[in-house]
């Protein structure tokens, strides 16, 4: 059976796992009157309540005979890593750029990799039905950035496709009529090489991905270079660190990829992705290779974190009471088992035994670790995100980032105004119908807690991306917080008559019942200096009746945070306690002497 190997790469929000799923009902996987949800690689709970794709998918289709193996990526520019781990697996790309918005951050990001790897790249201009679509100056566009990128003769040749992934067509010309993903297919068939594989040759595959099953332990999946792999065949695994120790074993089991999920196989043939089962230790990046011929293959580089934050055990009056997992050892094998499914990831121990140092792409791709281990029950703390810093030829340097806004054009001014005080500096402004796309080049450090200011700033109605762009020279200081906090000074439960009293002070983040402890923080002042105040103050009673003695308490509603807002919203002398119930802003130092002191 011929073969194809593609990977589906984009911006975020752009399209890509709804023109898989147009793809997976063309090929005839559902029955006709199959119920099937829209999204359907977006399996876990993480992904279908975000609306964005956090971990590379694997599936296959077959069209005409041939088997398409296609590999879904994500889109958010925090999870970079999934995709440069995984390119490695495809021949080509399907390149998805929005028919309003044109190439974003990612989008550039995503296409140099694959340029790099001199993967035949296919263009679909997707969401042609959008009433704001300009299809034919985005592909213009598109060949624009091939060219800034340095694609050669045969990459700038690269066949375009119109669709509609949404509406379920594709077309090869943007005023053709036809409603199916026939053109988008046979395009893939006749354009994206068959792999170049020797399957006569000594057997070799690169693990680009690891899974683990309960039964048989951990399964590495990758494409199979060379040779051919079969039913219990002794095969030696390759370390991709600097020790280069090798062993030989045996797959307990080897499956092949088709429709949705993986099926056993007796034989995989070089050009096929592959995924064994039960083989001890092995990790990204690692090599299978014939016993007789040790022949590790060079896993592709991947781009170094640029965030840190500092884990640590939750120390706080409450702590033990919500959480399963609450001890330094859970924590640490918790993180370590991290380091073996994501490798944008780094975890470090520090001086201290109950805190440790975790690097990653940004705040999201931070965000998601926190969270899904706080469905996992754990429950710890974790400092303000610190950008990290590199010292060259002796000077200190930063990441610099571009960052893309879009908002109306009444709300440029306020934009630009906030960025500039982070020390942004605009380099490009495009204004489309009533919306301006504004580019940017800004200091990492000043990206933290800016989408919350922009929001607030635009009425919620701007978006904004970024994107690593270089290191260079520290930039100088950056204005902190505006705003002060409100520290509560006493334990017990928040009252409705002293929120009501404090409501000059400040908005609340918390609601009349909530239990607080000394330390917590409990609202913003309306200064810019931090006060301690006691929310949990009651109203005396009195055998005396006065005139506004049974008035009612309006308060205004607290205002909540989500788990990225919280992290950027913290300061360096503060911490984010995580449990499975709660998300809750605290002081270091719970003691107000002691912060005073310190």
């Amino acid at each position: 059976m011929d073969i194809r190997n593609i990977a589906i790469i984009a911006h975020v929000d752009h399209g890509k796992t709804t023109l898989v799923d147009g793809m997976i009902h063309s090929a005839g996987l559902f029955r006709e009157n199959q119920r099937v949800d829209t999204c359907i690689l977006d399996s876990n709970d993480l992904e279908k309540e975000r609306g964005i794709t956090i971990l590379s998918k694997n599936i296959s289709l077959t069209w005409n005979d041939v088997k398409i193996n296609i590999i879904d990526t994500p889109g958010h520019s925090d999870f970079g890593g999934e995709v440069e781990r995984v390119l490695k697996m495809a021949n080509g790309v399907l390149l998805l750029v929005d028919a309003f918005e044109g190439p974003m951050p990612q989008t550039r990001f995503v296409l140099r990799k694959a340029l790099d790897l001199n993967l035949k790249p296919i263009v679909v201009i997707n969401k042609i039905d959008r009433p704001d679509a300009r299809p034919h100056e985005v592909l213009d566009e598109v060949f624009e950035l091939f060219i800034a990128l340095g694609a050669d003769d045969e990459q700038l040749d690269f066949p375009v496709v119109y669709a509609s992934a949404r509406d379920g067509y594709t077309r090869y010309e943007y005023e053709d009529d036809n409603a199916d993903f026939k053109p988008l297919l046979d395009t893939i068939v006749k354009h994206v090489p068959a792999p170049r594989s020797d399957r006569e040759g000594p057997f070799q595959m690169l693990v680009t991905s690891v899974q683990y099953s309960e039964f048989t332990g951990r399964v590495a999946i990758g494409r199979v270079f060379r040779g051919t792999i079969r039913k219990a065949q002794k095969i030696t695994l390759v370390k991709n660190d600097a020790s280069q120790s090798t062993f030989t074993t045996a797959p307990k089991k080897i499956m092949t990829f088709e429709g949705l999920g993986k099926v056993e196989a007796d034989t995989i043939v070089a050009g096929d992705i592959a995924a064994l089962e039960g083989i001890n230790n092995v990790e990204i990046g690692d090599s299978l290779c014939d016993p007789e011929h040790v022949d590790p293959i060079h896993a592709p580089n991947v781009d170094e974190p640029t965030l840190s934050m500092v884990f640590r055990v939750n120390d706080s009056p409450f702590a033990g009471t919500e959480g399963d997992f609450v001890t330094s050892r859970q924590i640490r094998n918790r993180l370590m088992r991290e380091l073996e499914r994501d490798v944008a990831i780094r975890v470090e121990d520090t001086d201290r035994a109950e805190v440790f140092k975790v690097s990653g792409r940004g705040i999201l791709h931070l965000g998601i670790l926190v969270e899904n281990m706080r469905r996992e029950g754990f429950e710890f703390a974790v400092g303000k995100p610190q950008v990290i810093m590199k010292e060259i030829e002796g000077k200190l340097h930063e990441p610099i980032e571009t960052l893309v806004v879009d908002c109306p054009d009444e709300g440029c001014g306020k934009v630009i105004e906030e960025v500039g005080r982070r020390r942004g500096e605009m380099t490009n402004m495009v204004s489309r119908q009533g919306l301006t796309n504004l580019e940017f080049t800004i200091p990492a450090r000043g990206i933290i807690g800016l989408k919350t200011r922009l929001l607030n700033l635009t009425a919620g109605e701007a978006t904004m991306s970024h994107l690593f762009k270089s290191w260079e020279p520290h930039k100088g200081t950056i204005p902190r917080r505006s705003q002060g906090v409100q520290v509560s000074s006493e334990n017990g439960q928040a009252v409705a008559y002293a929120l009501f009293n404090l409501k000059d002070r400040g908005s609340f983040f918390v609601k009349p019942q909530t239990p607080v402890y000394r330390g917590m923080i409990v609202g913003e002042h309306c200064k810019d200096n931090d006060i301690d105040v006691n929310v949990c103050k009651e109203k005396k009673l009195t055998n005396m009746r006065s005139s506004g003695a049974d008035k009612k308490l309006f308060l205004a509603p607290p205002r909540q945070f989500s788990l990225e807002e919280a992290l950027e919203y913290i300061e360096d002398d503060e911490l984010v306690e995580i449990t499975p119930k709660t998300i809750r802003l605290r002081k270091v130092e719970l003691v107000a002497k002691s912060r005073k002191r310190s």
